[in-house]
């Protein structure tokens, strides 16, 4: 169902006043193409400290809503499922904060749901929408080995779920993006630390492509650090997340040239080996970065799904795909913890 580009603008509510829900109710205020016309959590408090902001309504379930289009859920996990079920069946275009649901049972039925009510169903990984990834769309990077980094101290933000699904899930869907492959096999081990739920993980993904992925996760770090490597046949890719830098490192005039004879006991006398690298064998390039806030991109995205009534740049397939990885490492996490008790 696709809205009128040239109608009046659309009508928008945040579901969930807590951090991500206040910080796009901000960038829906901001963005001309949406009238944010409600704020809806159950402390009812909350909502109206942040309705009060942008002068929309506040309410506290979701029988007080007024008409709208489309909505953004940012509520705890155990709670996208029957939010956005009940706002589907109104016609209403969703974005679901990450991950998609609790289960994947939930995932199934949400995008069942979103195709028989012809609405879009988008999810919220935002690190689609990060600088360094877009930056990586002129390249053709086919990766054959990718590690990714995700470390912060605890938020206190998603307690309900572990390190997997409140972290690790970005870059699961970063990675299931970047290889286009299924998923063959899961190795991982994980913990709890503070909670019931895993703090620290580490997954070995295996894909059908023979792509492999290393990804680890940790929510009782004493630092912030956002980061993934990778490599190709024809590149070496290093991205930061958080600082919003990246680097391709290929082949450099010497080798592209051929005739370098990497044997060469004269090579093997150069006094600076690693300046002669980086001039010779190697071409260093910084990506170039253009500064976006992910998530004003990610919501722009999603407006422009409703307008045209295209698919969303992360679907709820995509979403899905993501959770039931992000499910499969669980489960291969709990089991080598249960086999080390045995």
């Amino acid at each position: 169902m696709a809205v009128d580009a040239m109608s009046d603008s659309l009508r928008f509510a945040v579901i969930g006043a807590g951090h991500l829900g206040s910080i796009h109710a901000r960038i829906l205020h901001e963005n001309p193409r949406v009238q944010l016309k409600a704020i809806c959590d159950i402390d009812l408090a909350r909502s109206q400290e942040v309705a009060s902001l942008y002068g929309a309504l506040a309410c506290h379930d979701l029988d007080g809503l007024p008409d709208i289009d489309g909505a953004i859920i940012a509520t705890p996990t155990s709670h996208h499922c029957a939010v956005a079920s009940k706002l589907i069946s109104m016609g209403i275009h969703v974005l679901i904060e990450k991950p998609i649901a609790s289960t994947v049972g939930e995932a199934k039925t949400l995008c069942e749901l979103a195709r028989s009510h012809d609405v879009r169903l988008m999810v919220g990984h935002s690190e689609r929408f990060n600088p360094v990834i877009l930056a990586l769309k002129s390249y053709d990077l086919e990766p054959r080995f990718i590690d990714s980094q995700r470390v912060s101290p605890f938020s206190f933000r998603s307690a309900d779920i572990g390190v997997v699904l409140d972290m690790m899930i970005h870059d699961i869907d970063i990675i299931l993006h970047l290889t286009g492959s299924p998923v063959k096999a899961v190795h991982a081990v994980g913990v709890p630390v503070i909670g019931v739920n895993e703090d620290l993980a580490n997954a070995r993904l295996v894909f059908e492509n023979g792509a492999i992925a290393n990804a680890t996760a940790s929510r009782v770090a004493l630092k912030t650090e956002r980061l993934i490597r990778m490599f190709s046949r024809e590149m070496y890719v290093t991205l930061d997340f958080s600082k919003k830098v990246g680097r391709i490192i290929r082949r450099g005039k010497a080798l592209e040239e051929g005739g370098l004879d990497l044997t060469s006991p004269e090579l093997a006398r150069i006094t600076n080996p690693l300046e002669f690298m980086q001039k010779d064998l190697v071409r260093i390039e910084q990506l170039v970065i253009k500064d976006v806030e992910p998530l004003a991109a990610e919501d722009e995205a999603f407006i422009d799904s409703i307008v045209t009534g295209s698919d969303p740049v992360v679907t709820g397939e995509d979403g899905l795909r993501a959770l039931e990885t992000a499910r499969l490492i669980i489960d291969s996490a709990s089991q080598s913890l249960a086999d080390a008790d045995l």
